[in-house]
């Protein structure tokens, strides 16, 4: 049994083409998983939010000192973004000429982007349901389009989407502040949550000549694992620091059934600073043991960073992967014996 390895999408550093060749050389060979690097340090737009923003053609935005706000034209920042998103995938496609492995795209979700985003009359999306839906709608578009457009200039790949929700929980639980900060928006119910992720994943998939891969990550508590399946994601990304017995409980039949966990076993809140190799393997056996699924985690489980390595430095993040890659080859023995 062999288990892989995938960064979750942000790095540290400004050059796109170096990284990209960094990471194509480190998580190159199967069973581990390139990703299209998100570099903040780049500057404005190149962060988690302004990379899905350019995605999105049916909204203008420019960003106010609140944020992003929706504006009837896009404005500069909004340029910058989708033309940085341009160079991106540019770069991308030359970088990974060849190469025909497993490769992923992340886009923040539009969960985390209607709590962020605010309408043009202020106030964020969150607040109207019409408004948050056209936002779910226009991303899906765009993720479509960026789908379609990397099998279009790598049709070798075997792409991967994930969506990035770092506040689905708080969204879930009505714990996003309103504009003034003196209340909150109400919790938003399962169904329509589930409908909005289903709806992007059927619009991803259309635009895909082949079958799609899907994850979703967050890298917040409260976090349920069931209803990411449910709502029809492959596989669910999650520090394991926010697995509790009873959601590690939950996931046994889903990865009988053939779902996927990419297990962020690799603290990142601590800049620089990595574990080594056969503390990671400790770490990953001792909350995957008692599951019992032995051989049921091949081709189910991918180890990965907590969360992004933008603070990071770069040759400790590379270490942080080497070290993960280390530690899935004691994993693998310990689960098959």
């Amino acid at each position: 049994m062999k288990i892989g390895v995938t960064g979750i999408g942000s790095w540290p550093g400004s050059d796109v083409a170096a990284t990209q060749r960094r990471l194509l050389g480190e998580l190159g060979e199967a069973p581990d998983m390139p990703h299209l690097p998100e570099l903040p340090a780049r500057g404005l737009g190149s962060d988690m939010i302004g990379r899905a923003l350019a995605l999105i053609g049916e909204f203008g935005f420019e960003l106010q000192p609140t944020g992003w706000r929706v504006t009837d034209a896009p404005g500069m920042d909004h340029r910058r973004a989708r033309a940085r998103w341009r160079e991106d995938l540019d770069l991308a496609e030359e970088a990974a000429q060849g190469y025909a492995g497993a490769y992923k795209l992340a886009v923040t979700g539009p969960w985390t982007l209607a709590a962020l985003v605010e309408r043009p009359r202020g106030d964020r999306m969150l607040a109207d349901h019409g408004a948050r839906r056209d936002l779910a709608g226009a991303l899906a578009e765009g993720i479509a389009g960026a789908v379609a457009e990397i099998h279009r200039r790598l049709p070798d790949l075997e792409l991967v989407l994930q969506i990035d929700e770092p506040l689905l929980p708080r969204v879930q639980a009505g714990r996003i502040k309103t504009a003034s900060g003196f209340s909150r928006f109400r919790s938003i119910d399962v169904p329509e949550l589930s409908e909005t992720f289903t709806g992007l994943l059927t619009t991803a998939q259309a635009a895909y000549a082949g079958t799609l891969p899907t994850a979703l990550h967050c890298c917040a508590p409260g976090l349920d694992p069931g209803f990411v399946y449910r709502a029809g994601f492959d596989a669910v990304s999650v520090p394991a620091e926010f697995l509790d017995h009873a959601a590690l409980d939950a996931l046994g039949p889903s990865i009988e059934a053939g779902r996927a966990l990419w297990l962020g076993i690799a603290p990142t809140h601590v800049q620089d600073q990595r574990l080594r190799p056969d503390t990671l393997a400790e770490r990953t056996l001792g909350l995957l043991r008692p599951l019992e699924l032995g051989a049921h985690w091949a081709d189910r489980l991918l180890l990965t960073p907590a969360c992004g390595l933008a603070g990071w430095t770069q040759r400790p993040a590379v270490q942080l992967l080497r070290s993960l890659r280390e530690a899935t080859e004691i994993v693998a023995g310990e689960l098959t014996r």
